[in-house]
């Protein structure tokens, strides 16, 4: 049974298209019912807009097989005052759902992915921890790659937050122990004896989906489709304990292999 990622696994981080053998490998898994979820930290379209994109560009599996961040967000943050930072369309989706934006004295920061964070942002983000505001991400990805660039994902932000401000966060989609905690429920309504050990987990973050993966005690495949180019590029600077199972280019090549 499967926990798989979406951006740069299923899809391309360059133009959203499906990646290589991506489709065949989640026709296989419904042909031969193999237990699976759906395990994106998409933020920028509402959860089930970002559902039915997928099923648009040829994806099929019904939307109890998926979860993203968005769907817990309401049980970790209170929506009456946030200062959320992220892109435009993961504002207006925030806005969407109900949170009221405060950048006078919030209860809660919230960050999301953005590839051009400036330093005025910075210093409004650190006077808000120093005087008493929480700090959650909404994920807490490593890199974030778009147009053929890498910027410091959700996960570098925080951390750099934590350094300068000595305020710890909180984490609502992927690596979060709580995350992987509601994927497992739901797979568990397709099989009732899955456990995170009979669990493989798909993706191409191997620093925040497959190091929190493997802390849980799952089995984990790192595809070179999207953030990173090479696993050389990364592997050999991870611990040990950390280090991904297998290595696959991509989709298509993990299919020739089961």
């Amino acid at each position: 049974m499967y926990f798989i990622d979406v951006q740069g696994t299923l899809i391309s981080d360059i133009d959203k298209s499906p990646i290589e053998g991506s489709i065949k490998f989640i026709t296989h898994l419904n042909n031969q019912n193999i237990p699976y979820m759906i395990v994106t930290n998409n933020t920028k379209k509402a959860s089930y807009d970002f559902y039915e994109y997928l099923l648009s560009i040829g994806f099929e599996f019904s939307y109890e097989k998926y979860i993203d961040p968005l769907m817990l967000l309401s049980t970790r943050v209170d929506k009456s005052s946030v200062a959320a930072y992220g892109s435009p369309e993961f504002l207006k989706t925030l806005i969407g759902m109900g949170y009221k934006q405060d950048f006078i004295n919030p209860k809660t920061l919230l960050v999301a992915t953005k590839e051009d964070f400036n330093s005025n942002e910075y210093a409004q983000m650190i006077d808000f921890l120093l005087g008493g505001t929480s700090l959650v991400g909404m994920h807490e990805t490593s890199i974030y790659a778009k147009n053929n660039k890498r910027y410091p994902g959700v996960g570098a932000v925080l951390k750099l937050l934590e350094f300068a401000t000595s305020v710890p966060y909180d984490v609502v989609g992927k690596p979060s122990t709580a995350f992987y905690a509601q994927a497992l429920i739901k797979l568990q309504e397709q099989d009732e004896n899955a456990k995170y050990e009979s669990i493989t987990m798909i993706s191409d973050d191997v620093k925040g989906d497959l190091g929190g993966a493997k802390e849980l005690g799952m089995k984990t495949i790192f595809v070179t489709s999207g953030k990173y180019k090479t696993a050389q590029e990364i592997v050999p600077l991870l611990d040990e304990n950390l280090k991904p199972d297998l290595v696959y280019k991509n989709m298509q090549e993990i299919m020739e292999k089961i």
